[in-house]
């Protein structure tokens, strides 16, 4: 029977609502500060940008804002009459309509709008469309675009790769230090991606907390929670921040607080956030007593092979292993292994139309992954940012039939 159980939110968040403004702040005050300000993908860099002292920015955290907000669908017409297809990434679109109207959640934030860029750096680790994004304004305001290609649909990450990704990621120190007016100081890289890796150690433990039944946090949870290490690596208010955050599951754990009460199934979800349906998908979950206790969406930002004693091969190594550019074997042994680490119960994947590097329901995988682990899953499609292409009333029903499917499996 559904349980009339509330959300239970987190004590840290009042901290990271000052951290997440602190940064959006600094971003607002740094022209006049006279600091640049790179754009960075959100797998891309970063380190090499807070080193050369830039105020980094990440569109892909913008275009996830549209999507919550649920401006993304007025918005994205507009680039579609620039020459953007509806089919492409729908953060691309949401955020270049978003500045061409000049509406954005920024402006809630204390900001004008999306900070001018003096630089972008992308890595096509994602998908290619990051790099035509970025393209769009260095032609628009006539600004420097560089950034590293990355090989996709990789089995093993041996040291061919990782020489070639090393040496594009050195390749861009020149340029930036033309556009940062200074010289890159080696130390000061080997401080911030020791930083960085201790993010997100301490965002992993965050993660791994769901592997305790029953679990103190959500999939939800993690979409929120994961914005420090996202747009905050390589700085010591992401890893205070997550010390904190681990004491509180740490506590939660030892309380026996349970993030969804009386958790009964566990679910494992596999693709993007429907970001603007986020809370009504967590307040059906809560209600049918099912925990989604992990996916692949909030490991992408785990990133143990970073070392501050080797920085660019690091990185590179660090940044082309991520889950969304390795082969179809690897993504199946993967999500074998966290069906079994998190003991879940069945897999809900997301098939977003716009985003499909991030879909992986379209290959026969499903299938390959319940004959090996015997678990049902269920398909839903939909979007990242467009919730024309999501249908409310199917998913509901869809996520109900497959809670009674688990529930006499």
């Amino acid at each position: 029977m559904a349980t009339t159980a509330e959300r239970k939110d987190f004590a840290a968040n009042k901290q990271m609502r000052a951290v997440m403004g602190k940064y959006f702040t600094e971003l607002g005050q740094g022209p006049a500060e006279g600091k640049k300000t790179a754009w960075c993908t959100s797998v891309g860099p970063a380190e090499l940008l807070r080193a050369l002292g830039f105020n980094v920015y990440f569109p892909e955290n913008h275009g996830a804002m549209l999507g919550a907000s649920k401006m993304a669908t007025d918005v994205i017409p507009l680039a579609n009459a620039q020459g953007f297809s509806p089919d492409i990434c729908s953060y691309l679109t949401s955020d270049i309509g978003s500045f061409l109207k000049n509406e954005t959640p920024l402006q809630k934030m204390g900001l004008s709008g999306v900070p001018k860029a003096d630089v972008l750096v992308f890595n096509t680790n994602q998908c290619r469309d990051v790099k035509d994004w970025f393209q769009w304004y260095a032609r628009y305001w006539n600004v420097p675009c560089i950034g590293i290609h990355t090989p996709r649909g990789t089995s093993e990450i041996d040291g061919a790769l990782i020489d070639y990704v090393a040496k594009e990621t050195e390749a861009l120190v020149e340029p930036l230090e033309q556009v940062a007016g200074t010289k890159l100081d080696i130390d000061r890289l080997r401080e911030v991606v020791a930083l960085s890796k201790d993010c997100t150690l301490l965002w992993k433990k965050v993660l791994k907390s769901a592997t305790h039944v029953p679990s103190p946090i959500t999939f939800f949870d993690g979409t929120i929670q994961m914005g420090p290490a996202v747009v905050l690596r390589g700085s010591q208010d992401a890893v205070d921040y997550y010390r904190v955050l681990v004491d509180e599951l740490d506590q939660r754990i030892a309380q026996g607080v349970a993030a969804v009460q009386d958790e009964r199934l566990r679910i494992y979800w596999e693709g993007m956030p429907i970001w603007g349906k986020l809370r009504d998908l967590s307040s059906q979950f809560l209600q049918l007593q099912i925990c989604v206790v992990a996916s692949t969406y909030c490991n992408s930002w785990i990133f143990e092979d970073l070392d501050p004693a080797d920085p660019f091969r690091s990185m590179a190594q660090a940044y082309s292993s991520i889950f969304i550019c390795r082969s179809d074997d690897f993504k199946e042994a993967y999500i074998q292994r966290m069906a079994q680490e998190y003991q879940i119960d069945g897999i809900l994947y997301h098939d977003a139309k716009t985003c499909p590097n991030n879909s992986n329901s379209r290959y026969e995988l499903p299938l390959r992954l319940r004959e090996k682990l015997g678990k049902p899953f269920l398909t839903i499609n939909g979007d990242l940012n467009d919730l024309r292409l999501y249908s409310e009333e199917q998913a509901r029903t869809n996520i109900e039939a497959f809670a009674e499917q688990l529930m006499q499996a």
